[in-house]
């Protein structure tokens, strides 16, 4: 029940974003620019504030890495060896891969915040940082495997994520927290206030982009791919930070990212490689309406699983 009521906010913020969109308030023209806004300049704003004061108190990064690079293996593995029953067509395989290991980054952080205070958003935020180049690697590699039209660049990849806003902003705050710096009460007041402003816009964000006519005919892949991520991929996240041995707090953290519905960003990856655009589009608006319902039961499952193992 507690994290239910955690996360009311959250997927409350989303339902005014999708009713606003549907409104037509403040107009079709604000979302665009409000979406580039928020992507390169409060989000970063708010990374760099929550993990220049972060506490690394017995965070292993390479343990952290391993745990994400295991449970990104497993999930790919599983989802190869699918491909090899279903026999979907490359275009359609590829909209189901990314469906099953992609997350939304503006979900995460809020659930995140919601859950398990700044501290936890530091450690999603870290997460993420790398989970994002991984991802990235993981999706192209899978366009360029199954759909023969699709040639994607990889320095143009390369490009993207190092150039990502999550990762410098991400890396601006662990080198200004690993050199001990603090900024003056000022600064840390702009970065507080712009940093509080993202989240909330995200989320709305999220909610104006679902499209609920993209869920006709998208079929069994639409449900295959969703009941993968919402359902078997937490277990498989969790597994591995257990198998990694990460602390308490990581763990926890873990099990709120796994739950995650797909990115948005999915949909703009398959239209330019060659990908099932459509399909793609129904299983974002699908995982974000399922994870209303989905996340608060995982996650309470996983935390009394977590509490009996000890």
């Amino acid at each position: 029940m507690q994290v239910s009521a955690a996360l009311v906010p959250v997927f409350i913020l989303i339902l005014i974003g999708y009713g606003m969109r549907r409104l037509n308030f403040p107009g079709d023209s604000f979302w665009p620019p409000a979406e580039k806004f928020l992507y390169y300049f409060l989000f970063p704003m708010m990374l760099v504030d929550k993990l220049t004061y972060a506490k690394r108190d017995g965070l292993l990064l390479d343990h952290l890495f391993l745990a994400i690079l295991l449970a990104f293996a497993i999930a790919t593995v599983l989802m190869m060896g699918l491909q090899r029953w279903r026999r979907w067509s490359g275009a359609r395989f590829t909209s189901v891969y990314q469906g099953a290991v992609r997350f939304n980054s503006y979900v995460g952080l809020a659930a995140v915040q919601a859950l398990q205070g700044d501290q936890g958003l530091a450690l999603a935020a870290l997460s993420m940082s790398m989970m994002i180049p991984l991802i990235n690697v993981l999706c192209i590699g899978a366009f360029a495997l199954y759909v023969e039209q699709s040639a994607p660049g990889w320095r143009g990849v390369g490009k993207a994520i190092i150039t990502n806003p999550l990762i410098l902003g991400s890396l601006a705050g662990l080198t200004f927290n690993s050199l001990g710096i603090s900024f003056p009460d000022a600064v840390n007041q702009v970065l507080k206030l712009v940093g509080n402003m993202a989240l909330p816009l995200g989320l709305l964000c999220v909610g104006a982009a679902l499209d609920l006519r993209s869920l006709k005919g998208a079929g069994s892949s639409l449900m295959i791919s969703s009941a993968f991520k919402l359902g078997l991929f937490p277990l498989i996240f969790v597994g591995s930070a257990l198998a990694l041995q990460l602390p308490p707090l990581n763990v926890t953290v873990f099990a709120v990212l796994g739950c995650l519905p797909t990115a948005t960003a999915s949909y703009i990856l398959a239209r330019q490689l060659g990908g099932d655009a459509p399909l793609m589009a129904g299983i974002i608006s699908a995982q974000t309406l399922m994870a209303m319902l989905t996340m608060p039961l995982a996650l309470s499952l996983l935390t009394a699983a977590l509490q009996w193992l000890g």
